[in-house]
């Protein structure tokens, strides 16, 4: 039975139940049944909704954020902060998304060709905890706008955002069926992935989760997309402004808690501005402010749970026997909560567990190097591939280095790496493959269908 548990305090919130299976047949067959009427409606009726749900998500802005706190310990400025780029995402989709999903007129012998962009149906989605309403709306929101259904599993301690998530498109006006959240365990998501009435799955997720959907996703033969972890490399060239790229490192590191796939995980930054750049960023990082999220003072609240907490210190435990140097933080707190310090290690070089591992908290890892190249492939050496950014004062060097050498979905020049509804996220490698958000990340969800039309 799922438990969603007050990360600051360790309080048990509320215990929900496991759907019955009778419950689970009559969900999945009201939301299949619902794909057919809901891929007829025209879609600038299903984006007048879009434009409905985002209204209603900054009307219950401050519930919201105040449930994302309760259930992972999110500061409550920063809940605020994802509704309203839950609402621009419905608004962007809603105003540019139809004319995506128009037909594609191709010149070829016929009287008349195109691309006919379809909806799919049914579609299963695993989301995770740490960006409750964010990480499931970005996947959903254009599935919807193309004309699919959706059947939504979360992450068990973010039950209520998951439940949340129904209740807002209800009252935005959505059909019954469009978005079904699941509570169900990891038997019945299998079952669900299976089931012929489902055509798609994604996950948002661990390179461990995403194996296992992928392989039951393979085996129905479904299409998948799947967004997993990331180690996230910020290369600090020797020409970079230093105090800029620490102050965006630090602040790319230590948002909401460290616990975000494209967080700022690896700082690999050249011998020669070392000094200052590792100055700059303990100072950054000692500015933090540790605390209840609900509190305005707080910018790093607890991790959204006790075992994940103890499972990072492990990891600092590991780096620091491995050669790693503790600069600040670093020591498990006593007393109830999930929470950990900010903490930076030094001179942590590849091989160990925060120059190869994915840490999910507080944890700043500086890795040196003595040049741009070996700042590269240290870079590249990881198994993940999502986000990477790069700082220097020579634009065309750096975009080349962006565009052309880094091996990542996602790279920012001078810039804290983040998502945009208009433009496409997702990773290469262990980081995952398909793409949400932009118009690539609509056109994962449809049929695009060749039709030809003889003279």
């Amino acid at each position: 039975m799922p438990t969603t548990v007050d990360p600051t305090t360790g309080r048990e919130l509320h215990h929900y139940p496991f759907a019955a299976d009778d419950e689970v047949h009559f969900r999945v067959a009201r939301a299949h049944e619902a794909a057919q009427r809901w891929r007829e409606t025209a879609v600038q009726a299903r984006a007048e909704l879009l434009r409905k749900l985002a209204a209603v998500l900054r009307e219950g802005s401050e519930a919201s954020a105040e449930l994302m706190a309760a259930e992972m310990g999110k500061p409550l400025a920063q809940g605020r902060a994802e509704v309203e780029k839950c609402a621009w995402l419905c608004e962007f989709y809603a105003d540019q998304g139809p004319a995506m999903l128009a037909p594609e007129p191709v010149a070829t012998d016929a009287r008349r060709s195109y691309i006919s962009y379809r909806p799919l149906g049914l579609l299963v989605a695993v989301m995770p905890w740490n960006f409750p309403l964010w990480q499931a709306l970005r996947f959903a929101v254009p599935a919807l706008l193309a004309g699919n259904t959706v059947l939504l599993k979360h992450a068990p301690n973010t039950t209520g955002c998951g439940l949340a998530i129904e209740r807002a498109l209800a009252d935005a006006g959505f059909p019954a069926g469009c978005l079904e959240a699941m509570i169900v365990d990891h038997e019945t998501t299998a079952e669900l992935i299976a089931d012929r009435r489902v055509a798609g799955v994604t996950l948002t997720g661990s390179t461990r989760a995403g194996r296992v959907v992928a392989a039951a996703a393979g085996r129905a033969l479904k299409k998948t997309v799947l967004e997993l972890g990331g180690s996230d490399p910020y290369l600090v060239l020797e020409d970079a402004d230093v105090e800029q790229a620490a102050e965006l490192c630090v602040r790319a590191r230590l948002h909401n808690s460290g616990q975000t796939c494209v967080a700022a995980k690896r700082f690999i930054v050249v011998e020669s501005v070392a000094p200052r750049f590792c100055e700059a960023v303990e100072a950054g990082l000692r500015r933090a402010v540790v605390g209840d999220p609900r509190d305005a003072a707080t910018t790093v609240g607890p991790l959204a749970r006790v075992d994940l907490r103890d499972g990072l210190h492990e990891q600092v435990e590991r780096s620091i026997a491995a050669g790693s140097r503790l600069i600040l933080g670093g020591k498990r707190p006593a007393g109830p909560g999930a929470f950990y310090p900010v903490t930076l290690l030094d001179d942590v070089r590849p091989g160990t567990p925060a120059g190869d591992e994915e840490l999910f908290g507080p944890v700043a890892a500086i890795l040196r190097a003595q040049n741009e190249d070996e700042a590269i492939g240290m870079a590249n050496a990881s198994s993940y591939g999502l986000g990477a950014a790069v700082f220097s004062a020579d634009l065309e060097r750096a975009e080349a280095i962006a565009r052309d050498r880094l091996e990542a979905g996602i790279v920012f020049v001078n810039g804290q790496v983040k998502s945009d509804p208009r433009l496409p996220f997702g990773g290469v490698k262990d980081s995952g493959y398909g793409r949400e958000l932009g118009r690539a990340g609509l056109l994962e969800w449809v049929n695009a269908k060749t039709v030809w039309v003889a003279g």
